[in-house]
């Protein structure tokens, strides 16, 4: 079968990991460490695919700068606290084992830092299969285009043969931005009302679904 694209981008957190869970409880009891209103478990989730920076613009406004790096620095203990443990959705690992032998680029473009992105990599067994690599701490945050654009560069394709998987408005915000299809999937951080408006080419509400498709249609 013809392929429609030859590289294919993926978010990390709630898309190929399943870290939605860890990463709101670890930020809702980083604002109650450091005596900052509480937040909902949606309203923290629905920040996830941000940088960590903007995450908490987001949520707590123009807050002074001690506060927002108090808030920085418990989340990132909480976070690499239990990040060793965090699972791949099942099948995730065969599904990039399996495009990377069909000659598909594969790249991650993720709101995680970089210290972050390699431990998952390195942790999950899964850095060999991957070509390049996008975080927040090399460009800007999400929805911004550039981690795509830098991707696309570097990997020498086309915006028209690109695909850009992710679970948050962010991710396909990115793609729209960045002139790329995109998939949206259900099983991460965000409903697809938040997303459905940016017509996505698909969407997924598991891992095995998205899984079949890209196998049979990417």
């Amino acid at each position: 079968m013809t392929k429609q694209f030859d590289l294919i981008v993926w978010d990390w957190d709630g898309t190929l990991a399943d870290s939605t869970g860890m990463i709101t409880n670890a930020l809702l009891k980083a604002a109650e460490q450091v005596g900052l209103p509480a937040l909902t478990p949606q309203t923290a989730s629905n920040i996830i695919g941000l940088g960590l920076r903007e995450s908490i613009q987001t949520l707590y406004g123009d807050i002074p700068a001690e506060q927002a790096q108090a808030l920085a620095t418990q989340y990132t203990t909480n976070y690499y606290a239990g990040e060793s443990e965090i699972p791949l959705f099942t099948g995730a690992a065969d599904t990039i084992k399996a495009l990377n032998k069909r000659g598909f680029k594969l790249a991650v473009a993720t709101g995680k830092g970089r210290r972050g992105l390699n431990l998952a990599l390195e942790h999950s067994g899964l850095v060999k299969y991957f070509h390049s690599t996008r975080t927040v701490d090399e460009c800007f945050s999400k929805p911004h285009p550039q981690m795509l654009d830098e991707l696309m560069e570097y990997l020498v394709v086309m915006p028209e043969r690109t695909l850009m998987i992710g679970d948050t408005s962010y991710d396909l915000q990115m793609a729209q931005n960045a002139g790329v299809r995109s998939v949206g999937v259900t099983y991460g951080a965000q409903a697809a009302t938040q997303w459905q408006h940016l017509n996505p080419m698909q969407q997924f509400s598991d891992f095995s679904e998205l899984s079949t498709w890209l196998l049979e249609h990417a």
